[in-house]
């Protein structure tokens, strides 16, 4: 069955992002409906899937990656207001069977996605 997975590295220092929050939302009717929040893992991982089998359904989904409150964690100066504070993904689920890995590349001041495997 299919499922949802996500990894977060850290650009400025080339590792994962280690104990980053973030949340996982379904998109609905113009509501976004918190599913779950969390910290990543030493890897920069969930622990487990954020969505798998019959959790995953077709619809629209949302992260939103706690970028600034985990670079000033790790000590890094940010101006106030920070240029990136919340990161959000929006993303489609078409296939329940399918493999969504969505991993995000960050830094304080840029950030980039894809559909990973």
């Amino acid at each position: 069955m299919g499922k949802l997975t996500t990894h977060v590295l850290d650009t400025t220092k080339g590792g994962p992002a280690a104990g980053m929050a973030l949340g996982l939302f379904r998109l609905e009717a113009g509501a976004a409906i918190l599913l779950k929040s969390l910290r990543l893992n030493a890897d920069g991982r969930a622990d487990a899937p954020l969505l798998a089998d019959t959790e995953l359904l077709p619809g629209r989904y949302r992260l939103l990656f706690e970028v600034a409150a985990y670079f000033r964690a790790q000590g890094v100066a940010l101006p106030d207001p920070p240029f990136l504070d919340q990161v959000p993904l929006d993303f489609g689920v078409a296939d329940r069977e399918g493999h969504y890995h969505v991993p995000l590349l960050a830094s304080p001041w840029s950030y980039s996605t894809y559909r990973g495997s």
